[in-house]
């Protein structure tokens, strides 16, 4: 069709926005950031937040669905994520600024299916904490806590 454009929309998990696809007249393809199809939500000042998983949230090509949240850290802080929930079967991925995978937890230490993640931050930067359900299914109440910790 000359003159139009066909839009194809693609879903994904990194930080980066989901992206839209145009087929314009040369048969190319040329991509627009949508960022209003992606908006993680940026944690309280409290760094802690009780919230629910639902069906409408991030796909994540499993068949289970996932959350994001914003967190500021800075170089050197050392930062314990603990996500709990009685509902889903935790699991907890913090993304780097680049949107690559810095770290990920299912199980914490204490035998229950709640996650509990410890890492070092080595770039100041925002940072996307990432809520899922391990496996393939998994909605319900979910409760998260971003804390830094104190060196020795």
């Amino acid at each position: 069709m000359i003159g139009s454009s066909c839009v194809f929309r693609l879903k994904h998990l990194s930080i980066i926005p989901p992206i839209l696809l145009t087929l314009g007249m040369g048969g190319g393809y040329s991509a627009v950031a949508q960022s209003k199809l992606y908006n993680p939500v940026a944690l309280p000042p409290s760094n802690e937040i009780a919230d629910k998983l639902t069906e409408s949230d991030i796909p994540t090509g499993l068949g289970g669905f996932a959350r994001d949240y914003l967190v500021k850290l800075n170089k050197g802080d050392n930062v314990a994520i603990d996500l709990t929930s009685d509902s889903f079967d935790a699991m907890v991925t913090l993304l780097s600024t680049d949107g690559t995978t810095l770290s990920e937890n299912d199980d914490g230490p204490d035998g229950t299916t709640n996650a509990l993640l410890f890492t070092r931050v080595t770039t100041t930067g925002t940072y996307v904490v990432r809520v899922r359900a391990f496996g393939e299914t998994g909605v319900g109440n979910f409760k998260l806590k971003v804390t830094r910790l104190r060196p020795s």
